[in-house]
């Protein structure tokens, strides 16, 4: 039996944060030389949405079953595979963009089948290393791991997207793709020495009875989501305010040429504005640790704030001014999104927990490309006035966030907490904080 980690960077945790940082940094690159491989090969945007939305189709479709899986199986050997298989990948493409500059169409086709792989892959890695981080780590630092796996991420945005363009110049597309390649595959043996609690099948199964009870495993989760006090309503709330976010990234690029007249410069540096403020909003949540009840306020209020804040995005008369609210925004959706992290962690079982993040991955992710296609047809139908579409879309924001805050079970979830000493979190039924007190260090939600 493994024993319990009672230290943040112990080997098993550092094995996985030092690798995850070394394949985002990859992936980063990656994202950047493709676009602008495609834009080079063939001058369609369109194709280039097409490429996101294809990615991002499998793991809106397979989240529910990645996170059966997770919970019936080695996370540690989901993650390794997951890593090893995107890698392997990578050095396909970077093969064959080298071996066949010439061959668009084909080397477009395969980017394609590579972004299902990859997508689909994804689908099970992230409720696997979700739902292995807890037992990485002690129970009243999984907050701050959470932050310091935002913070990499962030980390790797900043410097790959900072010096993706470069690097394309001088190094080409193959390059930066077998960069990618071999981030992935380090990755992928650093996760291999790894040691965390095995969740294995209990006995060899017909592929009949692998099925049944990969059904049972679904159905439990799709129960315990549903029973679970407060959850339905945060998660299914929070899935539509994630959607009338969308228009504010899709129609950017619209909104600093057009309505506030700058240059496309803008557009860069106002997206790299929004992930300041959630590096920030990050390290504050693993920083300041609150009490349950103070830290739910502040986290309804910043539900609030940042709905506000995206209304009246489009009213700004100045990039500078945007740039100012991108921060702040970011600031308050970092904070809000490493808690919810954290909340759903520590209060959810860790047999079923990869189920329940998985479900969760498929809600929030499933509106996500409807809100991409309809930003585009419903901008082009209102003339592209993008300050109003903002206004429309920040307003209801605001109504959804005080429709949280006005739900009791929903305000409890919020405000959960646990004892330092307990690691299963409440029963499949819930615990409401009431049932789990904790003391005022334990972990911000």
């Amino acid at each position: 039996m493994n024993q319990e980690p009672t230290k943040l960077f112990n080997r098993n945790y550092l094995l996985l944060f030092q690798g995850q940082l070394v394949s985002r940094l990859g992936s980063q690159v990656y994202a950047i030389a493709m676009v602008l491989w495609i834009k080079d090969a063939t001058g369609s945007a369109t194709l280039m949405g097409l490429l996101m939305m294809v990615s991002a189709i499998p793991g809106v479709l397979l989240s529910p079953m990645g996170g059966a899986i997770a919970d019936r199986f080695s996370r540690r050997m989901i993650l390794v595979i997951s890593d090893l298989s995107r890698g392997l990948a990578m050095l396909i493409v970077a093969a064959l963009i080298y071996t066949m500059a010439d061959s668009v169409n084909l080397l477009l086709g395969t980017l394609f089948v590579v972004a299902i792989l990859t997508g689909t892959v994804t689908a099970f890695f992230r409720p696997a290393i979700a739902a292995a981080i807890p037992d990485l780590v002690p129970k009243d630092r999984v907050v701050t791991a959470n932050s310091l796996g935002q913070l990499s991420l962030q980390l790797s945005v900043f410097f790959g997207q900072g010096l993706g363009g470069t690097l394309f110049r001088l190094l080409g597309a193959p390059f930066l793709f077998l960069i990618n390649g071999v981030s992935f595959l380090y990755a992928s043996l650093s996760e291999s020495l790894i040691k965390m609690p095995e969740v294995a099948p209990k006995e060899e199964l017909s592929l009949k009875e692998h099925w049944q009870a990969f059904v049972l495993d679904l159905k439990e989760g799709f129960r315990y989501a549903w029973n679970r006090p407060g959850l339905r309503e945060l998660v299914f709330i929070s899935a539509v305010i994630n959607f009338f976010t969308i228009p504010a990234i899709v129609l950017l690029p619209f909104f600093v040429e057009d309505t506030l007249g700058v240059r496309v410069d803008w557009y860069g540096f106002i997206l790299v504005s929004f992930g300041l403020g959630g590096l920030l909003g990050y390290l504050f949540a693993g920083i300041v640790r609150l009490p349950g009840r103070p830290r739910m306020y502040l986290m309804l209020t910043f539900m609030v704030g940042q709905s506000l804040l995206y209304g009246v995005l489009g009213f700004m008369p100045r990039p500078i001014f945007v740039v100012i609210l991108a921060i702040i925004a970011g600031f308050m959706g970092g904070y809000i999104t490493v808690n919810i992290t954290t909340v759903l962690q520590l209060s959810t079982p860790s047999e079923i927990r990869g189920r329940v993040f998985g479900l969760l991955g498929m809600v929030a992710g499933g509106l996500t490309p409807i809100a991409m296609g309809l930003s585009g047809i419903i901008a082009d139908a209102l003339d592209q006035n993008i300050p109003l579409i903002y206004a429309v879309s920040g307003g209801i924001m605001v109504l959804l966030s005080i429709l949280v805050a006005l739900l009791p079970q929903a305000r409890e979830l919020l405000a959960f907490e646990v004892k330092p000493g307990d690691r299963k979190g409440p029963p499949s039924g819930g615990a409401t904080p009431q049932q789990a007190p904790a003391p005022p260090t334990t972990l911000p939600f």
